[in-house]
């Protein structure tokens, strides 16, 4: 996990492995990256890096995340890690009734409908209430200067941002969509790599969170235009929802793999779905990333957890099924004992009752975070609320209409949520913060670097920049075109539908810092699937 073996394809651009002593910053954006080192550099701990980190997402990345999405978080302090949820229910005026008297049959992708309570500024706040070191408002810094004096757009997000923009002109009809295409739009277009784009609202939407603890959003004047867009264009979400939401302290969940204790935020994340194919996994001994045998167990492994996921995932509060019986030692094993040599399709078991940016950070006191906030699907629902640059989520879209289904849509109720942090311990001692997003490929980025990591001893750079898979549904699976083609044709002879997928960026995008515990070094990788960067001190 430490060493200098970089296990790097041959087709992957070659990116080594970073080391630093007193402080490390990675993320998806080199500004973002700047951001987080800045504040370290003024005295900030790994929370106060990032929180601003983050903040300057929200500008710097606008295909993936904004003030209107949900954040998760696992910060490790003073030997004990803490987890984070501050993902928003459905509103109270959403219903399957309202949604029938409105004439759909399905829960749309686009527009007021799916847009639940968002959670990510609480997030802010919460986290710098309880770890930060720094004044709240020193954090924000960086992401208004961003918003202000405008900054030039980096290669990947410029591909996003035009793939979005062309989409949203054909998909987003209607007076209610016009903010979003006044906010993200350079001369009625995409903005171009290298020309710098600005949003004045959004720099004065960022002074008045920073101003008022955030309080704004919920409980204040940003509230307040939020409620009357709502209102005024006849959507669910009112300010009694934004008033009576707080973002979640949870206790992380966790498994042992091969001796090292994987963590994650418990549902209604998908970290679960990680955990429990991992264990699966576990009861197989992989020996080389270059052996079919190898890679066709973890699809598997994948597949089974994926669909226990998918079944009965949801807000903890209506789940039928717990968490511990998905990761029930017994139950593990009778979902092991159906994987054979052959592709499978999977179906949920029966345990016993019971679209996204992600940043890693850490400081020279051994405080770590990971932190991963979104707006889903890229820019999230469409909507933004007019003169603020609040784009909008359509997390409510997870959730389904099916009768007695777990995750079935109710009022105030959270759905079942893609994004995940990710940390990793040994002995009680922190390794570090690690972290793929990218809708449903998280929890199969999450088990992919964790394998690569520990049983094949990848450093954190070459554990990302390994080739990927991604298990779409039955026996369907899409593969980088980095995979080497004697494992492709392995796979289809053992019953997999295999496609090579044309844009890699489909296979989520990660960042790794670990801790040597002998030395006290990190090492941090960073994706070079995207305009990933990580900063050091």
């Amino acid at each position: 996990m430490f060493d200098n073996n970089p296990h790097h394809h041959p087709h992957r651009t070659i990116r080594r492995q970073t080391y630093a002593k007193k402080g490390m910053v990675a993320t998806s954006q080199p500004l973002a990256t700047q951001a987080g080192l800045d504040i370290l550099k003024k005295g900030g701990n790994a929370i106060d890096a990032a929180i601003a980190t983050a903040i300057a997402l929200t500008v710097v990345e606008p295909t993936s995340n904004g003030i209107g999405g949900d954040a998760f978080a696992l910060v490790w302090v003073k030997d004990k890690l803490y987890g984070l949820n501050a993902s928003g229910p459905a509103p109270q005026k959403l219903s399957k009734a309202a949604i029938k008297e409105a004439g759909l049959s399905t829960i749309p992708t686009f527009g007021l409908v799916p847009i639940t309570v968002p959670g990510a500024p609480s997030a802010w706040f919460a986290l710098s209430k309880r770890f930060g070191k720094l004044s709240f408002e020193a954090l924000f810094e960086p992401a208004i200067r961003y918003a202000e004096e405008g900054y030039p757009v980096s290669p990947v997000l410029a591909k996003n941002w035009a793939n979005a923009h062309r989409a949203y002109q054909v998909r987003l009809k209607g007076g209610i969509y016009q903010e979003w295409f006044e906010t993200f739009s350079l001369d009625g277009r995409a903005p171009k790599a290298g020309e710098i784009w600005r949003s004045k609202n959004h720099a004065q939407t960022l002074k008045n969170l920073a101003e008022t603890n955030c309080e704004s959003f919920y409980r204040g004047a940003l509230a307040e235009k939020i409620d009357d867009f709502f209102k005024r264009n006849d959507g669910f979400l009112r300010k009694r929802d934004l008033e009576s939401y707080a973002p979640r302290w949870v206790n992380p969940i966790s498994i042992n793999y091969r001796g090292y204790d994987v963590h994650e935020i418990p549902p209604n994340g998908q970290g679960l779905i990680a955990l429990q194919a991992l264990k699966i996994a576990e009861g197989f001994a992989f020996d080389s990333p270059e052996k079919s045998s190898d890679l066709h167990r973890q699809i598997e492994s994948m597949k089974l957890a994926f669909s226990d996921g998918l079944a009965y995932i949801t807000d903890p509060d209506h789940m039928k099924k717990t968490t511990t019986g998905l990761l029930d030692r017994a139950y593990v094993d009778k979902r092991r004992r159906t994987i054979g040599d052959r592709a499978m399709t999977p179906a949920p078991g029966k345990p016993e009752e019971g679209g996204t940016v992600y940043l890693a950070t850490v400081d020279a006191d051994g405080n770590m975070v990971s932190f991963i906030q979104s707006n889903y699907m890229g820019f999230g629902s469409g909507i933004v609320i007019p003169g603020t640059g609040i784009a909008m989520q359509n997390r409510g879209h997870n959730f389904t209409l099916e009768e007695g289904h777990d995750n079935m849509l109710k009022p105030g109720k959270r759905p079942y949520h893609t994004i995940i942090p990710g940390f990793l311990s040994k002995d009680g001692t922190a390794i570090g913060p690690f972290g793929v997003m990218g809708g449903f490929m998280q929890p199969q980025g999450h088990m992919q670097v964790i394998v690569n990591s520990i049983d094949y001893g990848m450093n954190p750079q070459a554990a990302l920049d390994a080739p990927r898979w991604q298990w779409r549904e039955g026996r369907k699976i899409d593969v980088e075109r980095t995979m080497p083609h004697h494992l492709i044709d392995a796979l289809i002879r053992r019953g997999h539908q295999v496609s090579i997928a044309a844009d890699d960026t489909l296979f989520g995008r990660g960042q790794i810092i670990w801790r040597n515990p002998q030395t006290g070094v990190y090492v941090g990788g960073t994706e070079t699937r995207t305009d990933g960067a990580i900063g050091i001190l």
